[in-house]
């Protein structure tokens, strides 16, 4: 039979609330009063002791608060990181868990005037709070963020732009390669929004209301979502601005650019990124080869360019899809801790 885990936390979890000014005014009116899970290791209140930083960036549709969720036959995040404690695997460190849940479904954690100043929020706010309350090593040798998908994404751009707040960082199935990912989804998008008119603010109130939604109604709020944050309209509902004609799904090449220049794959072509890239400790990359949204391809054109570049990294590719792959965990968790456990 599948084993379930009984036995209580050695650790404990806590929750901080941050008052944020980075999220405060988000055109989506989302509260930037944010708490963030935070899992302590079994020995954080011992004096002269402390421990390094490691925060997970839940992917679209999730929250960090969730992580710590009760799982049959399963894993909480705090439960996983005990596990891989008890074994060897990693040493002991503060798990924070931030709740980004937007009223559009979710975050890419970039800068947006629709969700609020993400980027700003986890490294000037977010990061200052924890070391000012918890055991946690000062500094960015000592601190690690990694995430799934949507966190994936979140955790590059962190690694790409701000790469010397960080030690290592680790990328799930993010986000990479926007023609591949969006692009092919526009008629699908198109499609669901005329059943609502073509309208986007009466898609998202039927969406909001409604009893029951499916997975594709889910997939189009997702990519309403990314088109606030890659190239937002704030005189638009939600400030969503298409990069594509809802009648005849032709693309606007003016308006795909925007959404292009905050792609990975087109970052790791920028020196400046580069460079962050090439200050990390550890860098780890990892897609499913069967993945959903085509992100093994764009994964594997990207990791190509970081070796190109010379850029030190770790990519493992394996065999499975986009869903249900939080096991791969059990080798992200590890790498980091090595990188940051100094």
């Amino acid at each position: 039979m599948p084993e379930h885990v009984f036995s209580p936390l050695r650790g404990r979890l806590d929750e901080l609330t941050v008052e944020s000014e980075a999220l405060a005014g988000n055109l989506l009116g989302d509260p930037a009063s944010r708490r963030t899970a935070v899992y302590l290791p079994e020995g954080h209140d011992e004096a002269g002791r402390d421990f390094p930083l490691i925060v997970y960036l839940s992917g679209y549709g999730g929250s960090g608060l969730g992580q710590t969720a009760w799982k049959g036959f399963g894993e909480s995040l705090p439960q996983r990181v005990e596990r891989l404690i008890a074994d060897g695997r990693m040493g002991p460190a503060v798990v924070a868990m931030p709740d980004a849940f937007t009223s559009l479904g979710g975050n890419q954690y970039i800068n947006s005037p629709v969700f609020g100043n993400w980027e700003d929020y986890l490294l000037d706010e977010l990061i200052p709070a924890l070391e000012r309350s918890y055991r946690v090593r000062p500094g960015a040798a000592c601190r690690a963020v990694l995430g799934k998908s949507s966190g994936g994404y979140g955790s590059l751009i962190q690694g790409m732009k701000h790469g010397e707040h960080w030690g290592a960082i680790a990328s799930h199935s993010g986000d990479v390669d926007f023609d591949l990912v969006y692009r092919s989804d526009f008629p699908k998008i198109a499609t669901a929004l005329a059943r609502q008119g073509g309208d986007i603010a009466g898609f998202v109130k039927y969406f909001t209301e409604a009893r029951k939604t499916s997975w594709p109604e889910m997939h189009v709020l997702s990519i309403l979502a990314m088109a606030a944050t890659y190239d937002p309209d704030v005189d638009a509902p939600f400030g969503v601005r298409l990069p594509f004609d809802p009648e005849t799904c032709r693309l606007d090449p003016e308006r795909w650019e925007q959404w292009l220049s905050h792609d990975p794959l087109r970052l790791a072509d920028r020196p400046e990124c580069r460079e962050k890239l090439s200050g990390l400790q550890g860098l780890f990359i990892d897609c499913g080869s069967r993945d959903q949204f085509h992100l093994h391809f764009g994964t594997r054109a990207l990791v190509r360019r970081l070796s190109t570049a010379g850029i030190e990294h770790r990519y493992e590719e394996f065999d499975d899809d986009h869903l249900g792959t939080a096991y791969r965990l059990d080798v992200s968790l590890p790498f980091l801790s090595a990188a940051i456990d100094s």
